[in-house]
């Protein structure tokens, strides 16, 4: 087994394990990742996913996924990851910075990265930017259910502009 083989299946078993709520044994699995190749990125997204939704260490989650991003730029899931993790922090300099950068990510899905613009735009209050973002969300998107939340999210903008 070559060694890039090896750590992808590392990787699906620490997967296994923070599905199964075994967030010590996955974390331990990912630590030993970084051991064998500290420059596959991939390993950097997944700890930072569990110091961040599982741990609440936000700090510690945000320095693993710029380690993602300077090892793997090319990750797609590190952008989804990491513009949550910005948007929960209110960090919204960084944020666009992030999302501008994601959008241009081959394999990234850019209805997510819009329906992230929205997001970010409706968390500062401005309403008709995150109106043109989710509706770019669904312009770009082929899931129903996808575009049924764009339609939900504009009503509810345009109903806080009308309380304005």
């Amino acid at each position: 087994m070559d060694h890039l083989t090896r750590l992808e299946e590392m990787l699906d078993r620490a997967n296994a394990s923070i599905k199964a709520g075994n967030y010590e044994q996955a974390e331990n699995t990912l630590e030993e990742m970084i051991k064998i190749d500290p420059n596959f990125g991939k390993t950097y997204n997944h700890l930072g996913f569990l110091y961040e939704t599982k741990f609440k260490e936000y700090e510690k989650g945000e320095t693993l996924y710029k380690l993602c991003l300077e090892k793997s730029p090319m990750y797609p899931a590190i952008y989804y990851n990491y513009a949550v993790l910005l948007s929960t922090l209110g960090k919204w300099d960084e944020l666009k910075t992030l999302l501008d950068r994601a959008i241009t990510i081959p394999g990234v899905s850019k209805s997510t990265i819009y329906n992230e613009y929205a997001i970010m735009y409706e968390q500062q209050g401005n309403l008709d930017e995150a109106i043109a973002h989710y509706q770019k969300t669904g312009m770009h998107t082929l899931d129903q259910a996808t575009l049924d939340r764009a339609k939900s999210s504009i009503a509810r903008c345009k109903s806080k502009k009308d309380l304005f």
